[in-house]
């Protein structure tokens, strides 16, 4: 969704017009628990020209499909003794299981629930998209840097 009615909120390029009643007001149409059941949030800022067309920086498709092929076979080595298929379709008790973190983590994660005060649907949320971003960097242990990676994608609160 746009940040605001006319998109541009947060626009390096083209200034907002919306009041901050009105931001606040569209940002709210979507309820809490709906929010919560997302597991991804991502901002795409504008792109000037230059990036788009310089091949240099490129991860090519080949290579992010090779590298989702892989965490897709280690999640399937993983479950291949129970019912889940992917880390999505872990419950609770599955998390603690499959979803070890190390102490660096706990602390992070710890410090981001008290200062998120994310539910218990969104603490599980961030676990299992930490638990897919340690199987994309060929990682049987979530660490710190997974986490992190995890809670950008999962915080959502733009500040007016």
């Amino acid at each position: 969704m746009n940040p605001c009615p006319c998109g541009y909120y947060g626009d390096p390029v083209r200034e907002c017009k919306c009041s901050s009643t009105v931001i606040t007001r569209y940002q709210k149409k979507i309820s809490g628990p709906l929010m919560d059941r997302i597991d991804i949030f991502l901002d795409i800022p504008r792109i000037d020209y230059e990036k788009l067309v310089d091949d240099s920086m490129v991860e090519h498709s080949e290579r992010v499909r090779s590298r989702v092929q892989e965490a897709r076979s280690r999640q399937n080595k993983r479950y291949e003794n129970s019912v889940l298929t992917c880390n999505a379709e872990m419950s609770a008790s599955d998390i603690g299981q499959f979803c070890k973190i190390d102490a660096a983590a706990q602390s992070l994660m710890k410090t981001a629930m008290q200062q998120i005060h994310f539910t218990a649907r969104a603490f599980h949320r961030t676990l299992k998209l930490a638990r897919t971003v340690a199987d994309l960097d060929n990682s049987e242990l979530i660490n710190t840097n997974h986490l992190a990676e995890a809670l950008q994608y999962r915080q959502r609160n733009i500040n007016i």
